[in-house]
């Protein structure tokens, strides 16, 4: 999902869909639109969510994360009655630029969980998620949008007789594999237009939740490797993106622009 930052054919899906971003933002500002956008990442790693762009943390003998000073840190998912999702204490970065996105995400993925396992030398073994919220303003029309984009990049579920893992390395499988169990319970809900989707059944489907309907648009790619040895694997993934692809979650509905309040 993010690449190679440094060099142009090797980007990923995040880094480029930033760069469209911040060229239609300015081509907008000769319309009289200015924009403010908030970013920040987190992993969910193990059922825990960590922030990816917090400025001090460590860990302590026993392998405890510390994020300024609190050990353990605890964050917490909150939807409010207007669809929007904060996490608490998240660390929010006022961006303006590409070169600003770009410098956040090197910081953002050198905190990431990794980990080595016979099936990969660098395995991601956390799910990320990069959220950029946008507010605009044109003062010649007094109006005023906002939007939330959210980038997500899931760590693959993995077969333990081929990955090799055992120790943390076993306990991260398992906590991924239930997750995208968990995500793959909620769509098919979905597509059944159950009364009850299960959202709370894992932090990753909590925090998707806003995104899994209502005004949202969900767009998933699944990738597979062209390795004969992954046949399993791969069959696995495309049942999982036919699964998403039989998935309704509705029209989303453009919100109209609001009028800028009169402040006098």
């Amino acid at each position: 999902m993010i690449g190679g930052l440094d060099v142009a054919s090797k980007k990923g899906i995040i880094p480029r869909s930033l760069e469209q971003i911040f060229k239609s933002s300015q081509a907008l500002a000769s319309q009289g639109w200015s924009f403010k956008m908030q970013a920040s990442m987190l992993e969910i790693y193990n059922e825990t969510i960590r922030d990816l762009l917090v400025a001090n943390k460590g860990y302590n003998m026993d392998g405890t994360r510390v994020e300024n000073g609190i050990a353990g840190k605890q964050y917490t998912i909150k939807h409010d009655q207007n669809g929007n999702t904060t996490v608490s204490d998240l660390t929010l970065v006022d961006v303006a630029s590409w070169n600003e996105v770009s410098s956040l995400l090197h910081r953002a993925s050198q905190s990431r969980s990794v980990g080595r396992t016979a099936m990969n030398e660098q395995s991601s073994r956390s799910h990320c998620v990069f959220t950029l919220r946008i507010s605009g303003i044109n003062e010649s029309t007094e109006q005023h949008v906002h939007g939330v984009l959210n980038l997500i990049d899931l760590a693959g579920s993995e077969r333990l007789s081929r990955s090799g893992s055992t120790g943390e390395r076993l306990k991260e499988t398992q906590a991924i594999n239930k997750s995208l169990a968990c995500l793959g319970d909620v769509i098919l809900a979905i597509a059944n237009r159950e009364q009850h989707i299960p959202f709370r059944n894992s932090k990753l489907t909590y925090l998707l939740q806003p995104c899994l309907g209502g005004d949202s648009k969900t767009l998933m790619f699944v990738n597979v490797s062209p390795d004969p040895k992954s046949a399993n694997e791969s069959l696995c993934s495309l049942r999982f993106a036919a699964k998403v692809n039989a998935c309704d979650i509705g029209v989303a509905r453009r919100q109209p622009p609001t009028r800028v309040a009169d402040s006098s």
